[in-house]
């Protein structure tokens, strides 16, 4: 099942690209820059290859965390309820998120290249904000799931139901292209003056409206406050979640019960306020002068952090997670039965 359903979502993503790249080629023909240069590494040679293995690391480390997760989710039989097969989601996102941008990023330090073509940027563009906005959804989501299990537990299993919770993530997904669609052709629909030069280590819509024609930028803006309103409204929603949440908890009569609600709650909170933490100063930093190396550490905040951090914390936090990964070991490294 499983199987069947992410062979479904890459065929669907692939062929949605494909899209995206031959609306890339005819944008490409309305401007003379068929090439952008990616500079948001300082220029000291010493501090370059710092960043890159900086990088390299992280990107190992996210990528070994949440393949851990979809691996401990997939094959142990007792996770596999909603909130464990989100998770399943969440990571495989985040192995997506960090690969857009790192790997490029940790060559072009290697082969001393930082150019990327057109076409590529706009990919880029369109993946960071496609999996960014997938995410967001799917926490919103997962907001749902904590709220069905804790203020309505007699019918959580009919209100989270295995076609239920396919249909949530299909959404999740499909939201997700929809938002990175309309930021890539409201980005790309400008003309670019000037210099190619994008002052950061991928392509980012802040760093490339930089780029665009004086008056040129009025319809990305208009995406950017409609995303930023419904970004706001979807905000709000799992905020309300979660005040239903404390009030049916704050009205368990046992410590005990109280404690054991809120610790299925505090992983995901916790994801929640480090996704919503590390956008917010991103681009809050970004109306602010500050030197290279500083815009490059707030750009890894938003882009490297969660999905490293992501894992830990449900892992850390997770009794049965932590169960999981222990019958992992007894079984597959001592070769003994859990």
């Amino acid at each position: 099942m499983l199987l069947q359903y992410l062979n479904g979502l890459v065929i669907n993503v692939i062929l949605f690209l494909q899209i995206k790249i031959r609306v890339a080629e005819k944008l490409a023909t309305m401007t003379n820059i068929t090439k952008f240069v990616l500079m948001g590494f300082p220029d000291d040679q010493v501090l370059r290859r710092l960043y890159a293995v900086f990088l390299f690391l992280g990107y190992l480390a996210a990528l070994m965390g949440n393949l851990l997760v979809i691996i401990l989710t997939t094959i142990d039989q007792y996770l596999q309820s909603p909130m464990y097969f989100f998770l399943k989601n969440l990571s495989l996102i985040d192995i997506c998120y960090i690969s857009v941008t790192v790997p490029k990023s940790v060559m072009n330090s290697l082969i001393n290249n930082y150019s990327i073509s057109f076409m590529g940027c706009a990919l880029q563009v369109f993946l960071v904000i496609f999996l960014a906005g997938t995410e967001y959804a799917l926490l919103l989501v997962m907001s749902y799931d904590r709220y069905a299990a804790i203020c309505c537990p007699l019918h959580y299993e009919t209100i989270m139901n295995r076609g239920a919770c396919v249909q949530m993530v299909n959404a999740s997904w499909f939201s997700g292209c929809v938002y990175g669609s309309i930021h890539v052709a409201g980005t790309f629909s400008v003309h670019f003056c000037g210099s190619n030069i994008v002052h950061q280590f991928f392509c980012d819509v802040p760093s490339l409206l930089t780029l665009a024609c004086s008056g040129q930028k009025n319809i990305e803006y208009a995406f950017i406050i409609g995303s930023c309103c419904f970004g706001f409204i979807c905000f709000i929603l799992l905020v309300v979640s979660y005040v239903y949440i404390f009030s049916t908890v704050l009205r368990i009569p046992s410590a005990k019960g109280r404690v054991k609600s809120l610790s299925t709650c505090l992983p995901h909170l916790t994801v929640v306020t480090l996704f919503f933490f590390s956008g917010s100063i991103t681009y809050l930093a970004k109306n602010f002068k500050s030197s290279s190396s500083v815009k490059v550490l707030i750009s890894v905040l938003y882009t490297v952090l969660p999905p490293i951090m992501n894992p830990v914390i449900y892992s850390l936090r997770n009794w049965d997670m932590r169960m999981a990964l222990g019958k992992l070991i007894a079984e597959k490294v001592f070769r003994t039965p859990f």
